[in-house]
C-alpha cells in the first residue's frame, strides 16, 4: 500500500507517518521510485503500537524508540525479549536511597516476593524496574504511615499474579514472537488505564454495598 491508503487504514495523518519514519519509530517501506515507497501490514500493526505508546501512553520518542529497539532484538530468547520490551517502557517513581524508608520497603519487597514464589523476581533484584518502583512506592505508603507489610500487599499481589496468567494468554493469540512482543507492550500500556478504571468502579460499588 502506498502512504496515503497507510494513513487511511491507520487514521494517522500522512505528516504524523513521515515524522514517525523520520524519527525510526517505523520502518522505512520499500522504495519503488524516488519520491515513493510501499507499505505492508507489518507497517500497519507497528504504527498501532507507536500509537500506543506515544499518544495513549504519552511516552517520548525516544524512549519509545528505546521500546522498539527492544521489540525488535531477535538475538534474545522470547522470555528475555518480552522483559527487554516491557522494561523499557518509562517506569516512576525510582526509590530514594537517602530515605531510611527505602531499606525496609526493600526488605518488605524481598519477602514479599519470597512469599509469592517468584523467583524471576528475586533475581532480577534492583535491575527491575518494576521493582525498584515497588520499593519507592512500599516506602512513600510507610512514610505517610499506611498499612504497608507483606500480609497488606499480599491480596495485591496474588491478584497481579492472576492477571499476568491473563496478560500472557491474550499475548499468545498471536502466532510471530515479534507479534507477541509488540503485543505485551501494547497491552502494557493500554491495560494499565482499564486497571485503574476497573479498580475505582469495584471500589464505588463495594462502598455502596457497605455503607449506601
Amino acid at each position: 500500500m502506498r502512504l496515503a491508503e497507510l494513513s487511511e487504514r491507520s487514521g494517522v495523518p500522512t505528516a504524523t507517518i513521515k515524522y514517525y519514519l523520520r524519527e525510526r519509530l517505523l520502518p522505512p517501506g520499500r522504495r519503488v521510485s524516488t519520491t515513493q515507497a510501499e507499505y505492508d501490514e507489518e507497517h500497519l500493526r507497528r504504527l498501532r503500537l507507536v500509537r500506543a505508546l506515544i499518544q495513549v501512553g504519552r511516552i517520548p520518542v525516544a524512549a519509545a524508540r528505546d521500546v522498539l529497539a527492544a521489540v525488535e532484538d531477535d538475538g534474545l530468547d522470547r522470555h528475555m525479549r518480552l522483559g527487554a520490551a516491557v522494561w523499557s517502557i518509562p517506569h516512576a517513581p525510582e526509590p530514594d536511597e537517602d530515605d531510611p524508608a527505602t531499606d525496609a520497603a526493600r526488605r518488605t519487597a524481598g519477602a514479599l516476593l519470597e512469599r509469592l514464589g517468584w523467583d524471576f523476581g528475586r533475581e532480577t533484584g534492583t535491575e527491575s524496574p518494576a521493582y525498584r518502583m515497588l520499593i519507592a512506592s512500599i516506602a512513600t505508603m510507610d512514610r505517610l504511615g499506611y498499612p504497608c507489610d507483606v500480609a497488606e500487599l499480599l491480596p495485591y499481589a496474588r491478584s497481579a499474579g492472576e492477571l499476568a496468567v491473563n496478560d500472557l494468554d491474550l499475548v499468545e493469540r498471536y502466532e510471530a514472537e515479534e507479534e507477541q512482543v509488540e503485543a505485551a507492550v501494547a497491552f502494557t500500556v493500554l491495560y494499565e488505564p482499564v486497571l485503574l478504571s476497573l479498580r475505582r468502579l469495584a471500589q464505588a460499588e463495594e462502598s455502596y454495598r457497605r455503607f449506601g
